[in-house]
Parts: structure tokens; sequence; C-alpha cells
């Protein structure tokens, strides 16, 4: 009988010997093509973990700084290389990570995305975005532990950084490139600079970075959203760590933040970046190294405390021209308690910046802000960077605002004052009232010098200090109407000339005329 009697017409039989034939030889083909290699591969086991650290037995060719994966992808450095096991930080939460579960080595360093996609963005330390963005669009990726530049790759420090604050403009001045350290207690105004200074680099071709190292969630959101008002996100990154992440991923903030930003100055730009602060830095890797049973030092500090920061703050610089120029300038913040200056941190940061900006809690409690204590707060690089015509006005207020707070801490005994000890003060308060500025409106650097002048040549001193502020803006909406020249001028880095400081008075003089008649038989 025919066994395809009953198949339809449109159905032919398979031919089954030659389709395994066909499958023979490509799975023939397939093998000829594959060239089986022999990997090793090390995998240590987690004999300890704990809130921040393991230790880690096995893994004998592990190197120093090395990335280890954890279970669920999960990462740590290698940080202790001790003989019997490795001692190492993580990077992310223990959470459902057991003693006996495997970790493997991954042959490479910490690296961080760089390139023109990180601008705008909010992300870890790890590069991980934090923001509804997507992922971040990196060139490459470049280690968190970099070298710094040598002596002679180093350039001048020769432009100023206009921060927009004329306390700190007029009397400290930055320089790009430099490193100013903001110091200060709690709650005296220390991330407003930071952030005032970031805002006032719209339009002066500077790209920032801030980087907040253990602060509260709710603060840095509040920050972001004020940059992202102020159109300063435009221009800026964002590397942020909160309280609740793992002290290891607060540890490295600051170096992938550092690498972010050299990207950008090894291709000639200027770059700005805040560290925010770096007194939480020093605790999460106190923290750190406890855990890991290093010996502690003072105040429970590492040994190598002072070398943490000291390799991420030199590779703040201004590189020379056959590098491209670029400079990357560093205001790393630091937390006081009760002013105290001279604790291990703040006088470490100290001796590695170059010049700090002091704030002062008294100043702030007095509403001066921003609170900065011009007595104590200096610049060591800045002045040779400092636009001409500030220098022409500044020496003069430093001088009298310095005569000034001495003689009020002595008026608070009740001494009887001679007139031109009155004089002195009355002269110091309109100067003080001038210091004064609201967080998150910088100046035009000719507003400041305007206004500066105006009252180093005692122009103010038959204003009310509480009118100081209305003829401020006086002085900046008739500065821009009516001599554009002179604010180019002053822009463009030239001398404040004999006819240029003539008219800034007369505008002044013109602005101030009617407030002057309005207190003219009145008193402060």
């Amino acid at each position: 009988m025919n066994r395809h009697h009953n198949m339809p017409s449109d159905q032919q039989p398979v031919d089954l010997t030659a389709s395994l034939d066909a499958v023979d030889r490509a799975t023939g083909d397939a093998l000829r093509k594959h060239h089986p290699e022999v990997r090793t591969r090390e995998v240590g086991r987690i004999m300890q973990i704990g809130q921040g650290i393991a230790r880690v037995d096995g893994l004998p060719n592990a190197q120093s700084d090395e990335l280890l994966r954890f279970p669920d992808n999960r990462r740590g450095i290698a940080f202790n290389l001790d003989p019997h096991e490795i001692g190492v930080i993580l990077l992310d939460h223990a959470h459902g990570i057991e003693a006996g579960e495997l970790v493997y080595r991954t042959g490479r360093v910490v690296d961080v995305p760089v390139g023109p996609g990180i601008i705008g963005r909010v992300v870890d330390p790890l590069g991980r975005p934090l923001d509804e963005s997507g992922p971040v669009q990196a060139i490459e990726h470049r280690p968190i532990e970099r070298d710094a530049p040598g002596i002679m790759e180093r350039s001048a420090v020769g432009t100023p950084l206009q921060t927009g604050i004329k306390a700190i403009d007029a009397l400290v001045p930055i320089g790009r490139g430099q490193r100013e350290l903001i110091v200060g207690d709690r709650q005296t105004g220390k991330s407003s600079i930071a952030i005032d200074t970031i805002v006032n680099q719209r339009g002066k071709d500077v790209l920032c970075i801030y980087c907040a190292v253990g602060q509260q969630g709710s603060a840095v959101a509040k920050l972001i959203d004020d940059l992202r008002r102020l159109g300063a996100m435009e221009y800026t990154s964002v590397v942020a760590t909160t309280g609740d992440d793992p002290a290891g991923l607060q540890f490295i903030a600051p170096y992938a933040a550092t690498t972010m930003a050299e990207y950008f100055m090894e291709r000639g730009r200027d770059v700005l970046i805040v560290y925010d602060n770096l007194t939480t830095h020093a605790v999460a890797y106190r923290e750190l190294s406890l855990l890991l049973r290093r010996p502690p030092g003072r105040e429970a500090f590492p040994g190598d405390i002072f070398y943490i920061h000291s390799r991420l703050l030199e590779r703040a610089t201004h590189l020379n021209e056959s590098l491209g120029g670029g400079s990357l300038t560093a205001l790393p913040i630091v937390e006081t308690e009760a002013q105290n200056i001279s604790g291990y941190i703040p006088t470490n940061l100290i001796s590695i910046t170059d010049g700090q900006i002091f704030l002062s809690p008294r100043l702030f409690q007095q509403g001066v802000l921003p609170a900065v204590d011009v007595g104590r707060s200096v610049s060591r690089v800045g002045g040779q960077a400092q636009l001409p015509a500030f220098r022409a006005v500044a020496g003069p207020l430093r001088l009298s605002y310095a005569q000034f707070e001495e003689l009020e801490r002595f008026a608070r005994y009740g001494a009887r004052l001679e007139e031109n000890m009155r004089r002195t003060l009355d002269h110091g308060r309109r100067v003080r009232a001038v210091l004064k500025q609201p967080v998150y409106a910088p100046l035009p650097a000719a507003h400041q010098i305007a206004v500066l002048l105006a009252v180093t040549e005692g122009l103010l001193d038959t204003v009310s200090p509480d009118k100081v502020a209305d003829v401020e803006a006086g002085i900046g909406k008739m500065l821009s109407e009516q001599l554009p020249d002179v604010v180019d001028r002053i822009h463009s880095g030239k001398q404040l000339s004999d006819d240029d400081r003539a008219a800034l008075l007369k505008l002044c003089s013109d602005v101030i005329a009617p407030f002057g008649l309005e207190v003219a038989d009145g008193n402060d």
C-alpha cells in the first residue's frame, strides 16, 4: 500500500537524511571556526561583611584600589591587602549580601564616564544618573585617582574668576586655577557663596561641577532646583552623595568629580569645582579606616588624612599653553566648630590651599550677609589676577574697614569718642552696608567698582545705611545706560583712567544726591 496515498497534493515528503546532513555540515563549520580559550578567574569568598566594609579571603593577585564585583553586581575597592585577607570598601549598600558568597576581580580600578554629556546632569560618583534624563553619554572612562600636573606643566594664575560678591572680588580675589578654602561654622552661608560663584559664571565660558559629599538629600534637591531656576544647570554638573549613601561612595566623590573636571581642563576649558564639604569627606574616611582597623592618630583620624586632601587639591591648577591653557579652580568647603580654625582638618586644608574665606557667625547673626570676616580672610594668589580697576579701590577699602572694626570694638565700652573717630565709625557703617549682598544676586565687576569707589571717596557718608541698597541699585541701572564704554574697559581688564574715575564719581554723585538730601538733617 502506498504510504503517501492519503497525503494532500500540495505537500511533499521530507527527506530527513538530507536535513540531518545539512545540520551536520553547519555544526562542523561552526566547530571548525570555534577556537576554545582557557581563562583563569580568581574567585574570593566573603569572610565578613558589615556597614561599609567587607573582608574577603582569596584573590591573591588583587591590586591596590582594584574594583571588585560582589553579588547582584555590587562593587567595592580593594583597600587593605593583608597577607591572609583583603579589606574592601563597599561602594554599594550591603543589604542581602552574606558571608560565604563569592567575590570576583575586575582587573581595573574605579573609573567614571567623562565627556560633554556630563554637563547639565546629576550623577553619583560612579557616573550613574540620579536625574530622569537617561544614561550619561560618555566619550570615555577615566580612573578617579590621577596624578596631579607637574610643576613645569603649570602656569601662574593670571586671570580673575569673578564671584559676583563685592566682599570677595574686592578684598579676597580668586584667580582661575587657584584653590580658595571657604571655612566657617555650620549655617553661616558657606554653600551660598559657592552657589553664587557658580551662578555668576553664566556667559563667562566657565564650566562648573558641584560635588556634594554626604549632604542632606533635601538640601541637595533644593540646590539643584535653585541652579535650574537660575539657568546655571546649562553649564553645571552635580556629583551628589547623601548621608544615606555608603561611606565608600562619599569618600570617592571628590576624586570622581575632579576626574570629570580634568577632561575639560585638558581641552583648554576653564572649570570651577566646589567640594561641599571636606569635613564630611574626612569623617567618612575616618569611619572606613577605623572599620578596617587602620591605626588611628590625632582625633582618631588615620595618619594619611593630610595626603587624601593634598593629592585631591593639587590637581587644581592652571595648565601652560603647550597643554591647552585650561584651568581648574577649586573651592573646597570645610566646617568648623565654635570658629576653631586651628582644628585638625581646617589647619590641614589651610596649609594646602592658596588662601581662605572665613565666615563669621557674629556677622551672620548681625545680618551682615555674606558674613565674610575680612580680617581673617586672605587670598595668596588671586591679587595677581585681580582686575586693575579693583586694585585701585580695594586698598583704601580694606584699610578703612579694618580701622572701623577695631574702633567699633573699642566703642562698645561706652568711651567718649572724638569727632574724627565718630566720622570713622559712620564711614565704616556705610562700608559694611555696601558689602552686604543678598543671596543668588551676583553683580558685574563694573557695578561693584562703581559702588566701592563711591564709598571709598566718602560719597555715601551722607546716606543712611538702610538706604545704601537703594543707592546701589540706582548706580547699577544708570551705569549701563550712561557709561557703557567705561563698563567695557573695566571688564576688558584695562586700568581705571582719571577720566573714567571722574565719570564714575559724577554718576554716583547724581544718583546719591536725592538720598543724601533726605537724611541731611538726620542721623544713623
